[in-house]
């Protein structure tokens, strides 16, 4: 078990931030993530923050703790990293421009979000299955996926859960498949992608060295993979800070605050975080403040 105490790592807020689809809720302030096939029970401790702790000058209330059920040495080579814990969340706030009062209130309302180091080819996966859909169903499409094709894990103390499968189980199955499993027009997207990664003829270890701008475009060589698909993978995968995914409830603000357009040269290597923090602000900021 590691104790984290962090006020700026929320796992309520990451949870409703659309980057991660395996996290959930299961009683209380417990949750369960599954990453690739690993498999993390969550307690979050001391009402970690929703948004209405934070005011624009900063927390109202004291340090969160997070307890992950996971031993010191997994924690250390895995956990620590997926979570991006080394880095320091509290500097991209403190960089926003004080004259931009809805960009500053938005990021102290989702300052416990971090970007999550996510598994390549999973997030390839997830964010085709994303399009034009709503995180719950989301959510389904992914478990359907992994119940049918990943392998079936279980935990130390007996938990049964399904891993995300690899590019070679996928490979396997055929459009009729994943269509019964109601992915739709995906599922053609699906074969393809995964035929192309298991017969090497991309290699994701290679994505992960290329730069922003050369692995976007080589991601969207996939047959289902646009640009905004593509700056999803950069930003929640590869960890490409500069990526800025741009769906409708982002278009929405950048019309309404920005006259279409994002300062990017304000904010470059962390413009991904201010897509976050707008993106959380925008889905929930309204909800909490009616």
């Amino acid at each position: 078990m590691v104790t984290i105490e962090n006020q700026y790592f929320s796992i309520p807020q990451i949870c409703m931030s659309g980057q991660c689809f395996r996290l959930d809720p299961v009683s209380g302030d417990t949750y369960e993530l599954i990453a690739s096939d690993r498999y993390l029970r969550i307690k979050v401790e001391e009402g970690a923050p929703s948004g209405a702790a934070y005011g624009v000058e900063g927390r109202k209330g004291g340090t969160e703790r997070t307890v992950l059920y996971c031993s010191s040495e997994e924690y250390e080579s895995f956990w620590k990293r997926y979570f991006d814990l080394d880095t320091s969340y509290e500097e991209y706030l403190a960089g926003i421009d004080p004259k931009d009062e809805y960009l500053r209130t938005a990021a102290w309302f989702g300052s416990g979000i971090r970007i999550l180091r996510q598994d390549v080819w999973e997030m390839i996966i997830t964010f085709i299955l994303s399009q034009q859909n709503n995180i719950p169903r989301i959510k389904g499409l992914i478990q359907a996926v992994s119940g049918k094709y990943g392998q079936k894990m279980e935990t130390a103390d007996g938990k049964l859960y399904d891993a995300f499968p690899t590019p070679e189980q996928l490979a396997d199955a055929s459009e009729e498949e994943l269509r019964a499993l109601k992915l739709g027009y995906r599922s053609r997207y699906i074969c393809g992608t995964a035929r192309m990664i298991a017969d090497g003829e991309v290699k994701l270890d290679e994505l992960k060295n290329m730069d922003y701008p050369e692995a976007r475009a080589e991601l969207m060589k996939f047959p289902g993979i646009g640009g905004k698909v593509a700056d999803c993978i950069c930003l929640f995968a590869l960890h490409q800070m500069d990526a800025f995914p741009v769906d409708t409830h982002i278009q929405k603000v950048l019309d309404t605050r920005y006259g279409g357009k994002f300062p990017f040269e304000k904010y470059k290597g962390c413009a991904g975080v201010m897509q976050q923090y707008i993106f959380y602000y925008d889905l929930k900021g309204n909800i909490e403040k009616a």
